[in-house]
Formats: C-alpha cells, sequence, structure tokens
C-alpha cells in the first residue's frame, strides 16, 4: 500500500525542523548504507546522534502521534527515530530496497522494516529533480510532494530516487514496524476502516450497523496484530 500523508508537518514545525536541519553538519550519506545500497548512494545526511537530528526527529515523531491517517495506514508498533537526508544538485540513489532490519547505533534498538516513510521538507519549487519512484505490483510511481506532507510505502518496494538537477531537497526518512506484518491485511484493515468512517459520518456513530463493522475490524486486528 502506497499513502500520501497530507500536512503532517504544520507551517510552524515545518520552518522549525527546516531551521534545525539547515544550520547542522551534514555527512556522507552512506552511514547508514548497506552494501547495495553504497553503491547506489549520492547524498548527505545529519548523523543520527546529533542534536539537530534528535530535536527535529522527536518533532516529527510528535507530529505522527497526532495523525490518525498514520495511525490508520500504518498500525505502528515501532518508528525508527527520524533520519534527515539532503540532495544536491547531482546528487541521487538509484534502485534499491531497503534492509529488512533497522539497528539504532550504539542501543539495543532495532525494529522489521515493513513500511519506509519519507517526509517532504522542501516546497517542490525550490528544486528539479529529486522524484522518489517507487514500484509495485500496479507499476512506476514517480512522486514529488508538498513540503510537509509525507510517503508511505511497502519497504520491501523497489524505490530510487532521481538526480537533482537545480536547487536542494530536504527530506526527513525512517521506517515502521507495523502491528500488521502482511501488507494485504494492512490495506484490508485501511479500506475497512475508511468505509466505516465514511458511512458513520452520515449515519452516526450508534448506528447498529456501524456498532457491527466496527466490531469487525477490531475483531481482523485482533487475528492478525503481532503486539
Amino acid at each position: 500500500m502506497m499513502l500520501v500523508i497530507p500536512g503532517v508537518l504544520e507551517s510552524r514545525m515545518l520552518a522549525h525542523v527546516r531551521e534545525l536541519v539547515s544550520g547542522a553538519a551534514w555527512i556522507d550519506g552512506n552511514a547508514t548504507s548497506g552494501h547495495q545500497s553504497a553503491l547506489a548512494k549520492k547524498n548527505h545526511q545529519l548523523p543520527e546522534d546529533s542534536d539537530a537530528a534528535r530535536e527535529a526527529g522527536n518533532i516529527v515523531l510528535d507530529a505522527l502521534s497526532a495523525s490518525p491517517l498514520f495511525i490508520a495506514g500504518a498500525l505502528p508498533l515501532k518508528v525508527f527515530p527520524p533520519l534527515f537526508n539532503r540532495y544536491s544538485v547531482g546528487d541521487r540513489f538509484d534502485t534499491h530496497v531497503d534492509n529488512a532490519i533497522r539497528i539504532q547505533r550504539g542501543s539495543d534498538f532495532r525494529i522489521r522494516a515493513d513500511l519506509s516513510a519519507t517526509l517532504f521538507l522542501s516546497d517542490p519549487a525550490d528544486y528539479d529533480g529529486g522524484e522518489l519512484v517507487v514500484q509495485d505490483a500496479l507499476g512506476t510511481h514517480g512522486v514529488k510532494l508538498a513540503a510537509g506532507d509525507m510517503l508511505l510505502y511497502p519497504a520491501s518496494s523497489l524505490h530510487h530516487v532521481t538526480t537533482i538537477t537545480r536547487g536542494e531537497r530536504l527530506c526527513s526518512f525512517f521506517w515502521i514496524q507495523s502491528m500488521v506484518r502482511d501488507d494485504g491485511a494492512r490495506q484490508t484493515l485501511f479500506d475497512l476502516d475508511s468505509a466505516v468512517q465514511a458511512v458513520a459520518a452520515e449515519r452516526g456513530q450508534d448506528d447498529p450497523a456501524i456498532i457491527k463493522l466496527t466490531g469487525v475490524y477490531h475483531n481482523l486486528l485482533r487475528r492478525w496484530a503481532e503486539a
């Protein structure tokens, strides 16, 4: 499932995050790469243990916890502390698959990467190129979102970032371990939840059919969740 989550960061939060990361010291983006990614990747990122990355990452995590669409789509069990990357002219990230297990440096925190997330921090008018291109069963999708918007997609997907030809692209990126491992099951739960909410808006939460369908949702979640 690919899901666009608009407005994860509202304007003041976005400005604060951009201020934090823009003034920080950047390192080679391959600091967190696996062997395959290191051959394909040319960009820069903030050290994950830097003060700027931690403060900006906490802002992102707070915003995610307040996003009903993110909760419904990801059904998150664990979220890897957000990282931040910068693509300048000539930078790119060729086709790759994200590592299945992500381990936070200097700790025993680790997650199974079920979902990948890219939160766009730059206005798309500020750079050319830099599209996130994700391949799935329905084809190839090029994504370039407004600043503050986020794309959620299966971590198992082949994806790449096209070469920057003008300007600079700032993003936050991270991974989610879902309570529901199977992507198809997550999609079913998300579709059911969305449909229930839409009908409830018309008929009211106390409608007997809505109550029954809500029970179906939670019983399926109970069956599939690993938490």
